[in-house]
């Protein structure tokens, strides 16, 4: 067996958790079924290219899937996570919601209309 795809794997799903827009994303979508890019964006105050961004490195380390509906794309956590994404799951479940950040986005969440995402705009 090849150890150098594993370490490689290793370091591309630690690396996804260093950075704090990621770990908001993942605060959000540990507490949220699915949420649309629309919604992230105006929770994060981000412009959608920054979001859209964070959301493939987190996709692309596993942690993500997407699904398009119409000219909108859905996020949700992976349910066929690895089994170090898995170990670190509650740990992030623990952490992220006692987070100041995680805290102040899942009140902006919490304000926002659930219909006629098409309204929510990047800000300016």
């Amino acid at each position: 067996m090849d150890i150098v795809p594993a370490m490689e794997n290793m370091a591309l799903l630690f690396q996804s958790l260093d950075d704090v827009t990621r770990l908001r994303i993942l605060a959000l979508l540990l507490e949220e079924d699915e949420l649309c890019v629309c919604y992230l964006v105006a929770v994060l105050q981000l412009p959608q290219s920054t979001v859209s961004r964070q959301l493939a490195i987190l996709k692309n380390a596993g942690w993500l899937k997407d699904r398009r509906e119409g000219v909108w794309i859905h996020y949700s956590i992976n349910r066929s996570l690895g089994a170090i994404q898995q170990f670190l799951v509650p740990v992030l479940r623990n952490f992220l919601p006692a987070t100041e950040a995680a805290r102040a986005d899942l009140e902006r969440l919490k304000k926002l209309p659930r219909e006629g995402a098409a309204v929510l705009a990047a800000p300016r």
